[in-house]
């Protein structure tokens, strides 16, 4: 077994308050014996419209919010999964909407830069902002709790993607393929009708078409939807959040994955595969 959690919030725009409510959620997390912890979309900065703003308050992954979740992963024992606005010297005009996993000797894991933008329902993130290369997908593994087990024993394989890729089940297959039996999900899954409905379908969806686990981590008001939730391979929420500000940790095993797709094969069936 390993205990993940999902952290939900709303980030603002003063990116030392951010790092602190980011220890509430590490802290909360570990206190619940959470491996992983998966923290918003936008974490370290976050405001009501997508603007230069957002420019402005990028930094490397080795600036100060990077080392800051870094001594937060190390501090309290576990890999912490947060979104950043990454600065990019060669393109000063926009951004990369980019998720780190940063593992608890401080060494980022695995990173993963938002494929598809959010040029919908109103929203156009691709003026500040631009999509990731498609690439081989990121994983790490995180082995089970008890240090006497052996190094293989139980061990989950976790791979990264963010908000808006959920519309786009290929993104997920891909990581699915690179041997991903988690994904984990930062959002801000932006408020508005039926917006709620879409989410949880598609969350579950992710998990029941690829027999996987699905943790998926929103912003809640009042800049996302909120519902966060961890969403096991057949499809059944086992945490959930709704509109609170609060940490949700369940656990995740190998063995239940084994067991789904034992009885559902879907993705050994399939007669496609997913190619850029």
């Amino acid at each position: 077994m390993v205990q993940v959690a999902v952290a939900q919030y709303a980030p603002g725009q003063d990116k030392v308050t951010n790092l602190a409510t980011a220890e509430w959620a590490v802290a909360d997390a570990a206190a619940r014996g959470a491996r992983v912890v998966v923290l918003p979309e936008y974490a370290m900065f976050t405001a009501p419209r997508m603007d230069q703003r957002f420019v402005a308050a990028a930094e490397p992954l080795d600036g100060p919010f990077g080392r800051g979740l870094s001594e937060l992963a190390q501090r309290y024992g576990l890999v912490v999964v947060a979104g950043m606005n990454e600065a990019l010297p060669s393109d000063p005009e926009r951004f990369a909407n980019t998720q780190i996993a940063v593992g608890p000797s401080g060494e980022i894991l695995a990173e993963y830069r938002k494929l598809h933008l959010y040029d919908a329902f109103g929203v156009t993130e691709s003026a500040v902002v631009r999509p990731g290369d498609v690439a081989a997908p990121h994983t790490f593994t995180v082995p089970h709790a008890d240090p006497a087990a052996p190094a293989d024993a139980n061990s989950l394989t976790f791979g990264l993607q963010t908000c808006y890729d959920l519309r786009f089940p290929e993104v997920t297959r891909r990581i699915v393929d690179a041997g991903a039996e988690v994904v984990l999900v930062g959002a801000q899954w932006v408020p508005g009708p039926l917006k709620e409905y879409h989410w949880s379908t598609l969350v579950r969806a992710r998990a029941i078409e690829n027999t996987i686990y699905v943790a998926a981590a929103g912003q809640n008001a009042p800049t996302g939807s909120g519902t966060s939730m961890i969403v096991d391979p057949m499809g059944v929420v086992v945490a959930e959040l709704g509109e609170r500000t609060a940490v949700a940790a369940a656990e995740l095993s190998i063995e239940r994955v084994t067991e789904v797709r034992t009885r559902n094969p879907a993705v050994s069936l399939r007669r496609f595969s997913v190619t850029p």
